[in-house]
């Protein structure tokens, strides 16, 4: 692993307990939350890192280490499924042995993006139907969208449920499977 440096801040109580439990919410370190924060402000910025990152490197307190032996092309998957997920082999071992363990299917921070984005865009659309439903009952008449509007308007809010349902019967499967599928 390549040689890194450490970066300090300091934060008020309240930023710190905020951050800490996002950091939970996500099931990773402060520090592994705060890198990925890092790295995003950095692609944003269009900035690219000169080398690869392997993930955060975490120096949380954990309660117990566990080692474990894997066989090569086992690692190659964890690595991939890992990076899949924007996470560092060791948290997505662990969250995927947690989730196991816990009858749990967490959704990594990628898919949980995507949903509130969803969510977001069906905000807007129930807006803009009930501005039209306040100025139908007000002036008594519909002045708005017609029929093929709203048909058209509802099979977008179908296809924007279908694709949620999609990705989180994805992200259950993921946590459940595997690749055992895919070799079988």
């Amino acid at each position: 692993m390549a040689s890194t440096l450490e970066l300090k801040t300091y934060l008020p109580p309240e930023t710190k307990q905020l951050v800490q439990s996002i950091a939970r919410q996500q099931q990773m370190s402060e520090a592994a939350w705060l890198r990925r924060l890092i790295d995003g402000a950095l692609q944003t910025a269009g900035v690219t890192s000169a080398t690869p990152s392997e993930g955060p490197i975490e120096h949380a307190k954990r309660a117990t280490r566990l080692m474990i032996r894997l066989r090569q092309e086992d690692q190659l998957l964890l690595q991939a499924r890992a990076t899949g997920r924007g996470m560092p082999m060791a948290t997505y071992a662990s969250m995927l042995l947690r989730a196991h363990l816990r009858d749990l299917a967490p959704l990594p921070t990628q898919e949980l993006a995507v949903l509130k984005r969803a969510i977001a865009e069906l905000g807007g659309i129930g807006r803009n139907l009930n501005q039209i439903a306040r100025v139908a009952n007000q002036s008594g008449r519909a002045n708005g969208p017609g029929q093929q509007e709203l048909l058209a308007l509802l099979r977008a809010c179908q296809a924007l449920r279908d694709h949620v349902k999609a990705l989180l019967r994805a992200n259950l499967a993921s946590w459940e499977s595997g690749h055992a599928h895919a070799h079988s």
